[in-house]
């Protein structure tokens, strides 16, 4: 799985996200020439530092370009000459917007106006993440686990924007495929929880949540269960989607393999992390007091729905198909915690 001649070019939306870093590095690692979209050019040399941090010394087959999700400029520039897209940009929102919809449309049109660009490019596959919760909300049988063929409904009730945006976003992805997308073929990713390693100080949600229970901020651990990746697999699955032949058409589920409570996560890195470990709490926060809590508070609000959500989903099509052979949960948050120590986002006194 390598370009050695350097002939194919790949378009990596969101190039100065998380996972997008690591797929860049990837990409450029097997041979292939980038070319990575911006919101703004700034952001170049924020991206290279990071490229090199990953261990990227000869960036001469890296571009940018800047473009938003939000208008058609420069798109059409991005994918000139890409034989592949991976379009793994997300529309950013600072705060949870009081209308759904100021989160739904630009997900949704701003997935539509990437494929649009690309089928008139001429480009062969798009690779698009999506995510669990466009897989695994609307998922009650819990004597059944959960795989591809599951469907979020977007009307679940206490689904979040963020996530009713993911689903719909997804199935107008599938729609354009089917109604006007041939012969441009499509491959979905739905990642669970990333974490692992970062390539700058930026700090994804998980290293985030992380960092919360790391520096005792969290005084007590909400029994939440989180199913997990590492983004270094997760852009490795994506370079597989993108040219594997039987991943055309398809979805994958991204994940380790089996889930964790926040508590099992905070006494496993306790017991693992020594004298970094010192400040993190294990005692557990019962569920009804996060439902107090949420009377008066927006962030214990959102965790509510997370209570009790059964997540036991399965990677077997990954691993089937794609040959794909991810670390364990606990290798992933290790490289998390590492990685906030590393960039200082967390001290030993």
């Amino acid at each position: 799985m390598s370009s050695k001649d350097n002939n194919v070019t790949v378009l990596v939306t969101g190039g100065s996200g998380f996972v997008a870093l690591h797929a860049i590095s990837q990409l450029l690692n097997q041979g292939y020439r980038v070319r990575a979209t911006l919101r703004s050019l700034s952001k170049q040399t924020e991206v290279t530092n990071a490229l090199r941090h990953s261990g990227i010394t000869a960036l001469e087959h890296l571009q940018f370009v800047e473009t938003d999700l939000s208008n058609d400029k420069n798109w059409d520039q991005a994918m000139q000459g890409c034989s592949y897209v991976l379009h793994i940009a997300s529309p950013i929102h600072l705060q949870i917007p009081k209308d759904e919809k100021e989160m739904i449309r630009p997900a949704v049109d701003g997935t539509l106006r990437v494929l649009r660009a690309a089928k008139k490019a001429g480009v062969k596959r798009v690779v698009m993440t999506s995510n669990f919760g466009a897989v695994g909300y609307s998922h009650h049988d819990r004597t059944k686990i959960i795989t591809e063929e599951s469907w979020t409904n977007p009307d679940e009730k206490g689904l979040s924007a963020y996530n009713k945006s993911k689903v719909l976003a997804e199935q107008a992805a599938w729609t354009f495929i089917e109604k006007e997308g041939n012969p441009m073929e499509l491959a979905v990713i739905n990642p669970v929880g990333i974490f692992g390693k970062a390539l700058n100080k930026n700090l994804s949600s998980g290293h985030e949540l992380l960092k919360r229970i790391l520096d005792g901020s969290m005084k007590a651990i909400p029994n939440m269960t989180i199913s997990i990746v590492d983004v270094e697999d997760l852009a490795d699955l994506h370079l597989r989607a993108m040219v594997h032949p039987d991943a055309a058409g398809q979805r994958f589920l991204a994940l380790s393999g089996g889930v964790m409570t926040l508590p099992d996560i905070a006494a496993f890195l306790k017991s693992e992390l020594g004298e970094r470990g010192k400040s993190i709490s294990t005692r557990r926060l019962p569920d009804w007091v996060v439902r107090m809590a949420a009377l008066i508070s927006p962030t214990d609000r959102n965790l509510v729905p997370q209570l009790g959500r059964y997540r036991d989903a399965n990677n077997e099509k990954a691993r089937q198909v794609l040959g794909w052979e991810p670390r364990s949960n606990e290798k992933a948050l290790l490289g998390t915690a590492d990685s906030l120590f590393a960039f200082h986002h967390l001290s030993i006194n």
